[in-house]
């Protein structure tokens, strides 16, 4: 059974997708950008820009009674991977051992100009 995760704590679809989508007990999320769902604001500095994709990312995977634990792989979309280490820095203050699989890849150019955009597959 497929089941449509939406939540207000993270920024409503700014197109026809949906938050998350869960079935067959996985939780797949869209890329989520790092705007502020309460003030539609995003953050200049990458480092808050990772925090509040984190933020969003966990929003959602509570939406559907998950967490941050149960998240398996991550995908990271950066506008420049000079920023890596600066991401890194606050993706492992979400994440613990064992870190989820990842993959993270520069991109020439992300919804609303972001820095870095993040999804992630989780377990219910």
């Amino acid at each position: 059974m497929e089941k449509v995760i939406e939540t207000t704590e993270a920024p409503a679809a700014i197109g026809p997708y949906s938050q998350a989508i869960q079935f067959n007990g996985m939780i797949i999320t869209s890329g989520q950008l790092p705007i502020n769902p309460e003030t539609g604001d995003m953050p200049e500095a990458i480092k808050d820009q990772t925090r509040q994709c984190l933020e969003n990312v966990k929003a959602i995977l509570e939406a559907a009674g998950s967490c941050m634990t149960k998240v398996r792989k991550t995908m990271v979309f950066v506008k420049d991977m000079n920023d890596f280490t600066d991401i890194n820095e606050v993706y492992k203050q979400y994440f613990t051992l064992p870190f989820p699989a990842r993959s993270c890849v520069e991109v020439a150019r992300l919804p609303k100009d972001a820095k870095v955009e993040i999804e992630v597959i989780a377990t219910c």
